[in-house]
């Protein structure tokens, strides 16, 4: 059955959208934000050959840089000064909430709500700007080298100021893109960092979609292929729909209270779960921690003659994108960010400790410590079934895509990352005009009781 708050979003018109203006602002500004985003993907940094860039890209096509490309919206391609993305500010988000579960004094400021919060805030920023730097640098030597062997260089002058110009301008940009991220977050709608991956992802749809028909109709690609290929993709979008919504609905019962007519009436609820409790963060963390290391690694070592780089070769061809290797490491880094995330996000004591204050019990099991262990049951009984959930939408189209040799990259990420941050936005869009909705019944109720009077 729907709840209310369903219903009211059911009965949503486009007229209570026209007149919500604070949304319609939400809505431009972010709308706004994201194009500013494509545009900057078009800037170079200092000393690149875009024309030289682009036709090294082409031989390097395929494995981790062609991953991470669809990722940045096409912006490593390009190499432009937003080329490493959000992906060092993810990283750096990652190591911060893990220091905050384990490190001691990052435990005690998220303990101390807003403050500490501004506080580990700051401490991802300036990790951010430290791997940004790090991985500019290592960007940065690895253009000078890319092409040498073809006699094609990328970088017009290379040297020490070609690689403190490019660092400069790859660290300004991962920083503006933050910023960008969490003014939406702040001043538009839903989850910034989140929409501005999304954003690179459906940049390049238009592009693999129109590869796909073209390779159907020149006869590249087998029409049984492109057919499955877009049964899959249907499939998955609605599989991903259906889980994304499923919910653990866990009975909560109150003490007997005294109506107004003298009756004692028992009242009850229920406490939602979701299948999927950490959403989209356990593809985007992993990705991140496979992504960055392996694409110095490829621009700074499959370049080189030297025999120290042999090493780097050896590690970037075992752990290439469609790998055993790679995807074994993927899938166990989704199943521990899961878990990692599932105990972050819902923490049993408080919820435990909330229920008691309020009288609230579990029917059946006792209120305090024994209805805290029963959250920790229940949370990873339920985080095992969205692992398992997330590894497979991740893996499986990864497995079927290497197999199929398309040329180019559509994995479940990619459409998990859609699905997952169109519906947290629609659902936000749905949550202001529910409460806009509010406000027009509050305000014609009093004109009902002012005209009465």
């Amino acid at each position: 059955m729907a709840s209310l708050a369903e219903q009211m979003a059911s009965n949503i018109s486009l007229a209570n959208f026209s007149k919500a203006t604070e949304l319609q602002k939400r809505l431009w500004f972010t709308l706004g934000a994201l194009i500013l985003f494509r545009l900057l993907s078009y800037v170079p940094m200092p000393g690149i050959d875009p024309t030289a860039m682009a036709h090294l890209f082409d031989t390097q096509k395929g494995g981790v840089l062609d991953f991470f490309n669809t990722f940045s919206g096409g912006s490593l391609s390009r190499m432009s000064i937003i080329a490493l993305g959000v992906m060092p500010y993810i990283t750096a988000s990652i190591v911060v909430q893990l220091g905050a579960t384990l490190y001691q004094p990052w435990l005690a400021l998220k303990k101390e709500g807003e403050t500490g919060r501004k506080k580990l805030n700051q401490y991802t920023r300036y990790l951010t700007v430290l791997l940004t730097s790090v991985q500019g640098y290592f960007i940065a030597v690895g253009l000078e080298s890319l092409g040498a062997t073809q006699g094609i260089g990328a970088v017009v002058e290379p040297g020490l100021m070609f690689r403190v110009a490019a660092t400069i301008s790859l660290v300004g940009g991962t920083l503006f893109l933050m910023w960008i991220g969490e003014q939406i977050t702040s001043r538009g709608i839903g989850n910034g960092v989140s929409l501005i991956i999304m954003a690179g992802i459906v940049a390049s749809l238009p592009l693999h979609i129109a590869q796909l028909f073209e390779g159907g109709r020149t006869g590249t690609m087998n029409p049984i292929v492109v057919v499955g290929i877009i049964a899959l993709a249907v499939g998955l979008v609605l599989f991903i729909c259906f889980i994304e919504r499923a919910q653990r609905r866990v009975p909560i019962q109150y003490p007997k209270r005294q109506t107004a007519r003298g009756m004692m009436q028992a009242e009850r609820s229920h406490l939602p779960i979701k299948i999927n409790i950490a959403g989209v963060i356990p593809p985007i963390f992993a990705s991140s921690l496979l992504l960055m290391p392996l694409t110095v690694i490829q621009m700074a070592g499959a370049n080189s003659n030297s025999d120290s780089s042999d090493w780097l070769i050896t590690i970037s061809t075992y752990l290439q994108h469609g790998s055993p290797l790679y995807l074994l490491l993927y899938g166990l880094g989704i199943a521990f960010f899961c878990f990692f995330y599932a105990a972050v996000q819902f923490n049993s004591e408080e919820t435990a400790e909330n229920l008691k204050r309020h009288g609230g019990f579990i029917p059946g099991i006792r209120p305090g410590k024994a209805t805290e262990h029963y959250f920790d049951y229940l949370i990873s009984r339920i985080t095992v079934i969205g692992a398992a959930y997330l590894v497979l939408i991740c893996l499986i189209p990864e497995i079927l895509f290497s197999q199929a040799g398309l040329p180019f990259y559509l994995g479940g990420t990619s459409l998990l990352i859609v699905v997952n941050v169109t519906m947290d936005t629609v659902a936000q869009i749905q949550s202001h005009l529910i409460a806009h909705q509010y406000g027009d019944l509050i305000k014609k109720a009093k004109l009902k009781t002012s005209r009465r009077r």
